[in-house]
């Protein structure tokens, strides 16, 4: 089905960005590995089958962005799926009243700004697509509706910057989906469930015990989705059947 597609992921170098990467190529798809440091993208580039190309990509540097979507304008005219999912948490180890508007920041950098920027930069050739998807990495974290338990397991976390960012990710799935679909683009947003990557390598609470299989599972099944798919949803993480609450 998705067979000649085009997609690119960024942070797509380690942890479930680069099982995304492998997912999609074993799927047929040409697939642009978005990575911040050439030397280490070109090395897991080399670990993957199939057709993967690697694309120097700093969400937060603009003229990064701008030069990636020139490169694969350049290479293959269109793009059919974005996976958004490069991210960051900055303040493991910090009590949420020490947490500071620079910690805060530089998460939105990555996790918000960055996200728009790169939407904003790979529209036109999504809209180049018939069948054009944007996958937002969330999280659990990120969703309002649980964080409203004040006692509960990811309020506690106390993970100020990022579940902030991930709540307004959340927002910007919804606006994109709405505002897309007169393009057919497809605006989803993914948990992967608890997964061990260097993202929570300092985290003092349980990481989980999901492989980043199972964590690649959604994401890449919303960057595939047919044309009927749904947009504007929040799936995961054991599969596209699962609803995450916004």
């Amino acid at each position: 089905m998705n067979q000649n597609e085009v997609a690119l992921v960024t942070g797509g170098n380690k942890g479930i960005g680069h099982e995304i990467v492998r997912q999609l190529a074993a799927r047929g798809l040409t697939v642009y590995l978005g990575a911040r440091n050439p030397a280490l993208g070109a090395r897991a580039a080399e670990e993957l089958a199939g057709d993967v190309r690697l694309v120097q990509l700093d969400v937060t540097d603009v003229e990064s962005v701008a030069a990636a979507a020139k490169q694969v304008e350049a290479d293959s005219g269109r793009l059919d799926a974005l996976v958004n999912n490069a991210g960051i948490v900055s303040e493991w180890g910090t009590a949420v009243a020490d947490i500071t508007a620079e910690q805060v920041r530089t998460a939105y950098d990555v996790n918000v700004f960055g996200v728009v920027a790169v939407i904003n930069a790979f529209l036109p050739l999504l809209r180049q697509s018939p069948n054009a998807r944007i996958v937002n990495m969330s999280s659990g974290l990120g969703s309002v509706n649980l964080l409203s338990e004040l006692d509960g397991r990811l309020a506690t976390q106390g993970l100020l910057a990022y579940s902030s960012s991930k709540a307004a990710l959340n927002a910007l799935t919804l606006v994109y989906a709405s505002a897309l679909r007169a393009d057919n683009i497809k605006v989803n947003a993914a948990t992967p469930g608890l997964v061990p990557t260097d993202l929570n390598s300092q985290a003092s609470v349980p990481r989980g015990e999901r492989t980043v299989a199972d964590g690649a599972a959604v994401p890449v099944a919303l960057a595939t989705l047919p044309a009927d798919g749904p947009t504007g949803a929040f799936r995961g993480p054991e599969s596209l059947s699962d609803v995450a609450p916004w």
